[in-house]
């Protein structure tokens, strides 16, 4: 069988900017954006949509790349941590992490971020500690910084999703 036949080739925004690429039409996103592009902040954890570490912004929606394919992105935008925001400009809901103290190893901090950008980007009208928390439950947190996390994420909604 020729590993051809197992080709596509693909375009997707990826964090602003337009890409091409031929894919393994079995190839996960998570391992495109990983080995292909060498993007880190999704990372590899449970393989099964349980742990949120891989969350990424697929048309402003939080999804967990380890279990969609790359060929699923085919036209779509795609937004990673690496994405929200740079060393010198970083996103509202990076410094509120900073500022709340809402991270401690590290590993799950990527996916929160990506899940509440996503709560923020999507909201309408009011949002409540339970909406926060719905949002989020796809993100668990080994460290346990649920509180502080829940804060950042309160804080930066209070202030429209603007400057911390």
């Amino acid at each position: 069988m020729s590993e051809t036949k197992f080709r596509k080739k693909i375009t997707f925004k990826l964090n602003g900017k337009e890409v091409t690429t031929s894919v393994d039409t079995r190839l996960t996103l998570l391992d495109l954006l990983r080995d292909t592009f060498r993007l880190t902040s999704p990372k590899r954890g449970c393989d099964e949509t349980v742990c949120g570490a891989c969350a990424v912004l697929v048309n402003n929606r939080a999804i967990c790349s380890c279990t969609m394919l790359a060929v699923e992105v085919d036209g779509s935008e795609v937004i990673t941590l690496e994405g929200l925001g740079s060393e010198n400009n970083l996103d509202p809901l990076q410094e509120a992490f900073i500022k709340f103290d809402a991270l401690q190893c590290g590993f799950c901090t990527s996916g929160q971020i990506i899940s509440a950008k996503s709560l923020i980007l999507n909201m309408k009208g009011e949002v409540s500690d339970e909406d926060i928390k719905e949002a989020l439950s796809g993100n668990i947190c080994r460290c346990g910084a649920y509180n502080n996390i829940l804060q950042a994420v309160k804080y930066v909604i209070k202030k429209g999703g603007k400057e911390v």
